[in-house]
């Protein structure tokens, strides 16, 4: 008796149909372009030491959406280290998370951010 060899093709592999933990939490070129527009090079945090870290406020285990400019800020090591390593710095970093959340949420554009403000920058308005 002999046995006819007809191999199966494995089946084709299936597409992810969201993005991974991972993707979500990769910071793109024009969040990384906003935020160094955003921070001028200077830490975010202290505002004294040049900025060359780049934190989540949204962890990315936790993120739901794109990395935008808004789930980061620009800061110094010694900032960073401070934020995501201390029991104040992780309630400090949670609460920013927050706020932002929340006014991003409530507010679609920033007040003051939009091009067409009426306002001139540097100028109060009393209503």
């Amino acid at each position: 008796m002999k046995i006819e060899h007809r191999p199966v093709p494995k089946p084709g592999k299936t597409r992810r149909s969201a993005p991974s933990q991972r993707q979500l939490g990769e910071i793109g070129d024009s969040a990384d372009v906003e935020l160094k527009a955003r921070s001028l090079g200077i830490c975010e945090l202290c505002g004294e030491a040049w900025a060359t870290e780049r934190a989540h406020l949204t962890g990315r285990r936790h993120i739901k959406h794109k990395t935008s400019a808004l789930d980061l800020v620009h800061l110094c090591k010694e900032c960073h280290v401070w934020l995501d390593e201390t029991p104040t710095g992780i309630r400090a970093r949670n609460l920013m998370a927050v706020l932002i959340n929340y006014a991003s949420e409530r507010f679609r554009e920033f007040p003051g951010t939009s091009e067409n403000a009426q306002e001139t920058k540097g100028t109060f308005v009393d209503g």
